[in-house]
């Protein structure tokens, strides 16, 4: 499966600055990155979205946006996860004749949660609601149509994105995550970040869960994972942990 990257800045990170589209040079805060993790239309409130999360209305999308461009202007480099599933997509309940959204099947040995179609490619609620034009790469994934994929750096067939290569690249040891939801997409993007080596910080005022029970375990997990989770987001202290 070829994985596809969406880059969307220059970049000029060996100099210290990148090129935003709009031609102003930021200063970069040297190893240090930002994942957004699928805040897309299917998953708001906001957008009527068929896997609408709770509590993302339009002043979470718009809190989001704020943040992140708080975190671009103290010169973190910022990226993107956005699933990007095609329509015969195996998680998509309306794929199983008889079957009904969130039922739980076997398929090859494995667990699938059979899903409400999202995301699709090209359609308008796939699409990610905070400016683009902050993200220096997005990375899509689930388009491989056998497997789910809820982390940023791998889908659930073991098929890596180019999460992990993109990040050394630029230089990042530490990265900052936050997005829908705490309990599927943040969560294995966070604890896929720690495996691979990275110093990870979940922002947890920023993430927005399925379910109270989830979102508590999913924090509890990343925790025994090394990951460090902040109530708050809190540039200073990001800088210094």
């Amino acid at each position: 499966m070829k994985i596809v990257l969406i880059l969307l800045l220059g970049t000029a990170v060996a100099f210290g600055f990148v090129s935003l589209a709009s031609g102003q040079r930021v200063t970069v805060a040297k190893g240090i990155g930002v994942i957004v993790v699928d805040v897309q239309g299917d998953f708001t409130e906001w957008k009527n979205g068929s896997l609408a999360v709770p509590g993302t209305d339009k002043t979470y999308v718009k809190k989001v946006e704020k943040s992140t461009k708080a975190l671009r202007k103290a010169g973190f480099l910022v990226f993107a996860t956005q699933d990007w599933h095609p329509g015969d997509h195996i998680s998509f309940y309306t794929n199983h004749p008889g079957k009904k959204p969130f039922e739980v099947i076997r398929i090859e040995g494995r667990t699938q949660v059979l899903w409400p179609p999202h995301c699709v490619q090209g359609t308008e609620k796939a699409r990610i609601l905070v400016d683009n034009n902050l993200f220096l790469a997005v990375v899509q994934k689930g388009r491989d149509k056998r497997f789910d994929s809820y982390s940023g750096f791998q889908d659930d067939g073991g098929q890596k994105t180019e999460m992990d290569s993109i990040l050394r690249r630029n230089g990042i040891k530490k990265v900052v995550v936050y997005g829908i939801a705490t309990d599927y997409c943040v969560r294995a993007t966070a604890i896929d970040a720690a495996k691979a080596g990275y110093k990870v910080i979940v922002i947890e005022e920023l993430c927005r869960g399925v379910a109270p029970e989830t979102s508590k375990k999913a924090l509890e997990e990343m925790k025994k994972a090394g990951v460090i989770i902040l109530e708050k987001l809190d540039i200073d202290k990001i800088k210094k942990l």
